[in-house]
């Protein structure tokens, strides 16, 4: 997997750093041949460093409809509670075991919400118990430089002090990818990130057993 990262200015020290401007750039994703990225509003963009102060652990959301979590993705900073309302007239299960931290939120009906805490930085893959086709991800960030492209890749980070920072650039089907950049006072422009998901092959998930989710009769509930 490649990212990379165009990067002209002069670092100046985090401590130092007065000025504040904007980060932007085109996000891309390298396809098998034949296949067409239309899903690159699913990723996360976001500025790491030593120093920085992350934002304020919030509230979100991620609402269940329609056998599906919306939003897909949901960013939130790091110790930020998630809220899972569920608008279907069956039970959901929400549920989470491959992330920095696990939860399971049980079965539970129409009207009702629970929440999970995601105390820790990193991804959080999102199932459900009951029915395999739902997905979500959490995405908990420990910085408040952080942004999802447009669907066409085009992202924009304002308000970032000069200094030098870790960009991390995460798509589910091409991963976390890492690169150090220096930002100068008047910001950056035009930097390209470029993931690789030519070798991302669909694989179901397990239930939170580990088991293989049953073909009839999971949408009884």
């Amino acid at each position: 997997m490649v990212v990379m990262i165009v990067a002209t200015m002069v670092s100046v020290p985090l401590e130092l750093a007065t000025a504040q401007a904007a980060v932007a750039g085109q996000l891309a994703i390298l396809e098998r041949p034949g296949a067409r990225t239309t899903d690159l509003a699913g990723a996360v963009v976001w500025l790491d460093a030593r120093g920085v102060a992350a934002s304020a652990a919030t509230r979100g959301q991620i609402v269940m409809e329609s056998r599906q979590y919306v939003p897909r993705v949901r960013i939130v900073p790091a110790g930020s509670a998630v809220a899972f309302p569920n608008q279907d007239p069956f039970r959901h299960n929400v549920f989470s075991k491959a992330g920095p931290s696990e939860f399971d939120l049980g079965l539970y009906a129409r009207g009702e919400t629970k929440e999970a805490r995601v105390e820790r930085p990193g991804v959080y893959p999102v199932f459900c118990n009951i029915h395999a086709q739902m997905v979500a991800f959490i995405v908990a960030v420990p910085t408040p430089y952080v942004a999802q492209p447009s669907p066409d890749g085009r992202f924009s980070i304002a308000g970032v002090p000069a200094g030098t920072y870790t960009l991390h650039a995460w798509h589910d089907r091409a991963g976390d990818q890492t690169r150090e950049i220096r930002v100068g006072a008047e910001g950056l422009a035009d930097v390209n990130v470029q993931l690789d998901a030519r070798g991302y092959r669909f694989v179901q998930h397990k239930n939170k057993f580990g088991q293989e989710y049953a073909k009839a009769g999971r949408d009884r509930y």
